[in-house]
């Protein structure tokens, strides 16, 4: 079927994820964190907050990096998980942009089956369904309400062996599944892997796409560990996962995405012709020192010093009678933020667009109220952060255009002030 660690058993993990070997390294410790997507109610302000560990760690056999607890997933991925991919313009354009090259990649026809896991409210499907396409998502929040709604069909459920199997009884063989952002946050690997081999058609193609290690490690970017992102990936990693099913990596490609992703294709059958962009890739890796601890110990600095930056910066100009304040609230602004010790004292408010299922939360942790960006236009700050700082251009010029006159100030990879 498909190997028992293939499955994340809830709590401290003490092995591999991928290839179950025990020797792992601890390369941050930071600290006891909350789930950065269960942001807070203004009522929920004074209940206890859970906390879980949270710690990189690196298996020094196939070059997996990972956190060493994992949170059950019905808690993290809660009915009310407040992530929209429709939100935001950036995001729609680029996932029209796969539609369009994978439909020619693959030369899929009208009719073929397009199957999207962890499909949050369809807009990737959309641009398949365009084509005439037969599409269907899997999303395990109520955002697939919000699909079926846009006539995006979608079921509502984890994706398993048994969904796969009903999946395929109701609607036959998929030519290509897709999961965007989702392969690194399962605690099932092997349903989910096994449930992909069941539903594709022979020599159908599995693509995925998610945050890259190399790009991780080489932009000291330690906010995207967080307790979804169960792991982060190597491409050697990937070539061991697939190893143990009915699977061959055929193509890989990196982009700019999350501060910089790997797109991987993986075709089902084994010794399948394989693109020379994977050997490419691996010997990059290795060239990169990635299969290195010393590597991940230097990162780790570089973490530590970004901090003690940031913190001295806001200190000094808060000294100085400066208003700084900051703007976007992904994920990853919570690990952030949590790790520096941010306070409401420190940053009186994270400012989000109007579309933002956040506005009127309070962030896990530190209780940072969301407000909408408007404010930034009126209030015209000394300083305003920018915490999803991997789209900080495209940010620094809607804000500008709106008229913002304030200093951006960029955490990482390297604290970074841009005058205006």
């Amino acid at each position: 079927m498909y190997p028992e660690h293939h499955i994340i058993k809830n709590g401290h993990i003490d092995r591999c994820q991928v290839c179950n070997s025990n020797k792992l390294n601890l390369i941050l410790d930071l600290g006891q964190q909350p789930l950065c997507d269960t942001l807070l109610t203004k009522e929920m302000l004074d209940q206890q907050e859970t906390k879980y560990p949270l710690r990189m760690v690196w298996c020094e056999e196939c070059s997996l990096a990972q956190i060493d607890y994992c949170v059950d997933g019905s808690v993290v991925y809660h009915p009310d998980y407040p992530y929209r991919t429709g939100i935001t313009k950036e995001l729609v354009e680029y996932q029209s942009g796969i539609s369009k090259s994978l439909i020619s990649k693959y030369n899929l026809k009208q009719g073929d089956f397009v199957v999207d896991l962890g499909s949050n409210d369809g807009t990737l499907l959309t641009g398949f369904k365009d084509h005439g396409m037969k599409v269907l998502g899997v999303e395990p929040t109520n955002i697939a309400k919000i699909a079926n709604q846009h006539g995006v069909e979608t079921v509502q459920k984890f994706f398993t062996l048994k969904t796969a199997n009903e999946i395929k009884n109701k609607h036959g063989e998929a030519s290509l599944i897709l999961a965007t952002n989702m392969f690194a946050h399962m605690a099932t690997i092997g349903e989910v892997v096994s449930g992909i081999e069941i539903l594709l058609k022979d020599d159908g193609v599995f693509v995925f796409e998610n945050h890259y290690l190399l790009d991780v490690i080489q932009g000291g970017q330690f906010d995207t560990i967080y307790h979804e992102h169960l792991r982060t990936y190597s491409l050697k990693s990937l070539v061991k996962l697939f190893s143990y099913y009915n699977f061959t990596i055929t193509d890989v490609e990196r982009g700019s995405r999350y501060g910089g992703n790997i797109r991987v294709h993986i075709t089902k059958g084994k010794n399948k012709p394989v693109s020379e962009n994977v050997t490419a890739m691996l010997n990059l890796e290795e060239k990169s020192g990635l299969y290195k601890l010393e590597t991940y110990m230097k990162f780790a600095d570089r973490v530590k010093k970004a901090k003690k930056d940031f913190m001295s910066f806001i200190i000094k100009m808060k000294e100085d009678g400066k208003t700084i304040v900051a703007n976007s609230c992904p994920g990853r602004s919570v690990t952030l933020l949590n790790y520096y010790g941010v306070n409401p004292d420190l940053i009186p408010y994270i400012a989000e667009q109007p579309t933002s299922l956040k506005l009127g939360m309070f962030l896990p942790g530190k209780h940072i109220p969301v407000v909408n960006n408007e404010i930034l236009i009126k209030e015209q700050p000394d300083y305003v952060i920018l915490l999803a700082w991997h789209y900080a251009e495209s940010i620094m010029e809607q804000l500008r255009a709106r008229g913002l006159k304030s200093t951006f100030v960029i955490p990482l990879p390297d604290l970074t002030v841009v005058e205006n």
